[in-house]
């Protein structure tokens, strides 16, 4: 049984109970000294409607020290709260009062730092009276470099990608068959038309030689035998001494014998070639690449691998390709003279070596839309090596009296390029110009500058149109003409 001590009106504590009572308090226990007697919902509700509503109507709350078996049993007006809510709720306040002040804190610090410019930002959108009557300032002077646009004369110049290539390239190969018996050159040296290159063992092609020598030398006896004996039959045929057929068995075994000296003497010079053969000389000069036979094995001349290859150096070609389009200009220019070849880099930072062009190929390739081209370099430094890719210049022709300036004067905008020129009152102009040819140093203008204006070459990034300048002193007026 549950017993509650009602110490206040409106503040009740349990006092006696069990542990299975409380957890379930829905269970109803009444107190057998005074029983309450149950009183219908419905009647109850009827009874509260018909009574005037008061502050206190209802039943009255129980008074301190009345025991009750039921804690749902006292009025709802008369229970109030538990004590252990009252100091979580001061805790609550004192935290919200404390996050607020620190709030304030906050604003106070944060509008010392910024409300400067924060007003400084309101004077400028809406100034006041006496500044908006104040005269404007003119805005300080850029420092520039500056340029003045020249006449001078430029080189049209056709720029391509390369490869370089050798001017010959030779796969050694053995004519003959047979060991080799020494190798005389160095993988990457140079060699000499001429110069002894490998070694196959002569044995053979020598004893072949002797023999055939030997052959001929036989014959010859016998063909000599048989001229002295038709000088005597041919004495002796006046006389009838000799018969007519004897006379013409002899003269036909001259010519025989004739004719197979002859032959032995083919067959010597066969011999000696064969013999030459076995001896491997270097046909042109040019530097060697890795051997591909060691000494001491078999060769034959039937081999298509080859022994080594030579590749001429002195001088060297490179190969590039130029659009289909610029054909009708290289035909005009090479009419006009020899056309000046550069190969340079790939990257285009270093000139390697200056030479000429030699010739073009005899058809466009379709696939591409391009032309091949052919320049011939001396290469007496070694530069240039085969199959290096290089980039290449052409020089097409040379352009007279056309207007100069800085390539850096050269700007790029949304409706083209354009460049900033200066007047005479020292304020910039933003001018739209066309340039027909340019390279890394220098731009021809074909229409929008003269000789003689200045244009701006560096420190663009803080004009616009009508801002005055001021050209840096140790700049100066460069002049963009270039020594040609």
């Amino acid at each position: 049984m549950n017993k509650f001590l009602v110490d206040t009106p409106r503040s009740l504590a349990l006092i006696v109970g069990h542990e299975k009572d409380r957890r379930r308090p829905h269970r109803r226990r009444w107190s057998t000294s005074a029983p309450t007697p149950a009183v219908p919902r419905s009647r109850a509700r009827q009874a509260n409607r018909s009574r005037p509503f008061t502050a206190m109507s209802g039943p009255p709350c129980p008074t301190a020290g009345t025991e009750v078996a039921w804690r749902r049993s006292i009025p709802r007006r008369c229970r109030g709260k538990p004590m252990s809510e009252r100091p979580r709720r001061t805790s609550l306040r004192l935290f919200t009062l404390a996050l607020l002040c620190a709030g304030a804190g906050y604003c106070y610090y944060d509008w010392n730092r910024v409300g400067p410019a924060v007003q400084a930002g309101i004077d400028r959108v809406h100034p006041k009276p006496e500044v908006a009557k104040a005269a404007p300032k003119e805005a300080p002077a850029v420092p520039v470099s500056a340029a003045e646009a020249k006449l001078g004369s430029f080189p049209e110049i056709l720029t391509s990608l390369g490869t370089v290539q050798p001017y010959n390239t030779v796969l050694v190969r053995s004519r003959v068959d047979g060991q080799v018996v020494t190798i005389n050159f160095d993988e990457g040296q140079i060699v000499h038309q001429g110069d002894l290159l490998v070694q196959i063992d002569p044995r053979p092609y020598q004893a072949a030689l002797d023999q055939a020598k030997a052959k001929r030398q036989q014959d010859q006896a016998n063909l000599d035998n048989t001229k002295r004996d038709l000088a005597r039959s041919q004495s002796l045929i006046g006389n009838n001494y000799v018969t007519r057929q004897t006379l013409d068995t002899q003269t036909s075994s001259v010519a025989q014998l004739t004719a197979q000296v002859a032959s032995d003497d083919a067959a010597i010079e066969n011999a000696t070639t064969q013999l030459s053969y076995a001896t491997i000389k270097a046909p042109i000069t040019g530097r060697v690449g890795f051997r591909l036979v060691d000494q001491g094995n078999i060769v034959n001349a039937s081999s298509a691998t080859g022994i080594v290859s030579i590749a001429q150096v002195e001088p060297i070609s490179v190969v590039f390709t130029e659009p289909e389009t610029t054909l009708a200009e290289i035909t005009e220019g090479r009419k006009a003279g020899p056309m000046p070849v550069q190969a340079l880099s790939s990257d285009g930072s270093r000139t390697l070596a200056d030479g000429m062009l030699e010739t073009f190929n005899n058809e466009i390739d379709t696939s591409s839309g391009t032309i091949r081209l052919k320049g011939t370099f001396a290469n007496t430094d070694h530069k240039l090596w085969p199959g290096l890719s290089v980039s290449t210049k052409l020089r097409v022709k040379t352009l007279q009296d056309v207007v100069l300036i800085p390539f850096s004067a050269v700007q790029h905008g949304p409706n083209g390029l354009y460049a900033f020129v200066i007047g005479g009152d020292d304020k910039v102009e933003v001018r739209p110009i066309k340039v027909s040819f340019s390279d890394d140093t220098q731009a021809v203008v074909s229409d929008g500058l003269k000789s003689g204006e200045r244009i701006v070459t560096a420190g663009q990034y803080r004009l616009q149109a009508h801002t005055p300048v001021r050209i840096v002193p140790d700049a100066g007026v460069k002049t963009a003409q270039r020594d040609s």
